[in-house]
């Protein structure tokens, strides 16, 4: 690992290779190839061997693997980037640092609680390498600033975190196809606002109850989910929290939080808007939404991946660490369980 650190800061570059290249995976190949000056993108894989051809053509990638492993078999490489479906992450954490890689990747850390302890093993085994998770909310700069506001006591003691995470229905055909190995709303949609209660109040959630249904996406049903569902959240320190997820926004792609202290509130994208114009017409005045996820978290997708290049250049470790992942995803899955039984149920940390 000396001689891998070595070489990484006598280049000050970092060479990543990337895996999966769906609409989040492009997003950070783009970045990785385009806008961030720490990393140079020199691989990329996916099992879709005509798209990946594509988009390393388009973003002038030397390599490109249909094989995950044998991507991470190449000495040229010092970090991977996983954004390949959620049930395949844990075993390709562990084989990217067993051949010596750093790793970024996406939520969730795994489909179940025993998959997320297999990868907290694979972090484990490898102390000397550098693993982040792909909690974006803590990189976008809104979030950023109300954290710090927080952590300076601004708003005092927090007493109640309120979120909503909506996709837009104009993207619906493409969420369908996806929601059969999405881990279901509370995993796929809910870990970044569980993430965000425990980041702002330090606190663990200990009581939880799901609720929802099926409000127009019947489709939903098989798979025991909804297309709705919401959480009431308690933590340890009493902190509240309430989430709402929703799969049909008609407006567009819709995150919003507030933070309400004994002392204030702080409130993140009331209206979703990508910019400050208003338009008047004869609609009367209004403001255009963001239409997809991938623009409204863009520059926090950049920012997380910059900070992944500058831990292992700084060779520090990110603060958001692999147990965050297995916390978020133990408190998903017990809101799906609340949600199936409909009832509230406690958090046992112990086991």
């Amino acid at each position: 690992m000396n001689d891998i650190y070595k070489e990484v800061i006598s280049m000050n570059k970092l060479r990543i290779g990337s895996v999966g290249l769906g609409r989040l995976g492009y997003e950070h190949a783009f970045n990785m190839a385009k806008l961030i000056p720490d990393c140079e993108l020199v691989a990329l894989c996916d099992i879709a061997e005509d798209h990946l051809k594509a988009v390393a053509k388009e973003l002038d990638v030397p390599n490109v693997y249909t094989d995950f492993e044998e991507m991470c078999k190449n000495p040229d490489i010092d970090a991977i980037t996983i954004v390949s479906p959620s049930a395949l992450h844990p075993e390709q954490i562990r084989i990217a640092m067993d051949y010596g890689k750093h790793v970024f990747y996406e939520k969730p850390l795994g489909s179940t609680i025993e998959a997320c302890k297999t990868a907290e093993s694979a972090v484990e085994e490898h102390p000397d390498l550098i693993f982040m998770l792909g909690f974006m909310r803590r990189f976008d700069p809104s979030y950023l600033d109300a954290k710090a506001r927080i952590d300076r006591g601004e708003i005092g003691r927090i007493i109640l975190v309120r979120s909503y995470t909506q996709d837009p229905i104009s993207t619906i055909e493409g969420t369908l196809k996806f929601a059969p190995h999405s881990g279901g709303q509370f995993l796929d949609m809910c870990v970044h606002d569980i993430d965000l209660v425990r980041w702002f109040s330090g606190a663990q959630p200990e009581r939880v109850w799901g609720i929802g249904g099926c409000f127009e996406f019947e489709e939903y049903r098989q798979w025991n989910d909804g297309d709705n569902v919401s959480i009431m959240l308690q933590c340890d320190d009493e902190t509240m929290a309430f989430m709402f997820a929703g799969r049909a926004a008609a407006h567009g792609s819709n995150v919003e939080t507030e933070i309400i202290g004994t002392r204030g509130a702080l409130r993140i994208a009331a209206v979703p808007s990508p910019n400050l114009l208003e338009i008047f017409d004869e609609y009367g005045v209004r403001k255009e939404c963001y239409q997809d996820f991938v623009s409204r978290w863009h520059q926090a997708y950049i920012n997380e991946i910059e900070e992944f290049c500058r831990c292992i250049l700084d060779k520090r470790h990110p603060e958001v660490t692999v147990y965050d992942g297995t916390a978020t995803s133990r408190i998903a899955y017990r809101c799906k369980e609340s949600f199936e039984i409909g009832e509230m149920l406690k958090i046992d940390w112990k086991n």
